[in-house]
């Protein structure tokens, strides 16, 4: 992200409700399939907040293949700590279906686990399956 959105500090984390985290479109890049989320009731996906300034958000939207329709972006609640937000999420517009590489499956948990998602949270990120490429 510090790459993406140079100028967007963190500004927190919460739990995507009623969503639950998944993978498709492994056409796209990482050798396998890429992260996103769907509805699914009574599922939740850890999220890390970013305070995202209108330059870091073209950025982010040309990164994310907005001008390829890769990704839609929609308006979320997140429940926080301190009551629940609104947020932008980019959500994949593609299949759900096939696997990441074990590579990216790797980065999601490390970034989970630095932004201090639960530990069974971030175990069961790691014991996904995953494409063997790299």
């Amino acid at each position: 992200m510090k790459e993406r959105a140079p100028h967007s500090p963190t500004a927190g984390t919460g739990w995507l409700q009623g969503w639950r985290l998944t993978f498709g479109g492994s056409d796209y890049g990482w050798q396998g399939a890429l992260s996103t989320v769907v509805e699914e009731p009574g599922s939740q996906v850890f999220v890390v907040l970013y305070d995202v300034p209108d330059p870091d958000a073209a950025q982010l939207d040309r990164w994310e293949g907005g001008e390829m329709g890769m990704h839609k972006k929609l308006r979320l609640r997140v429940h926080t700590l301190e009551g629940d937000v609104l947020a932008w999420i980019y959500v994949l517009n593609d299949y759900e279906g096939g696997e990441p590489s074990a590579r990216y499956l790797g980065v999601l948990a490390d970034a989970a686990e630095q932004a201090g998602a639960p530990d069974d949270y971030v175990a069961a990120l790691r014991s996904r399956p995953s494409s063997k490429s790299t």
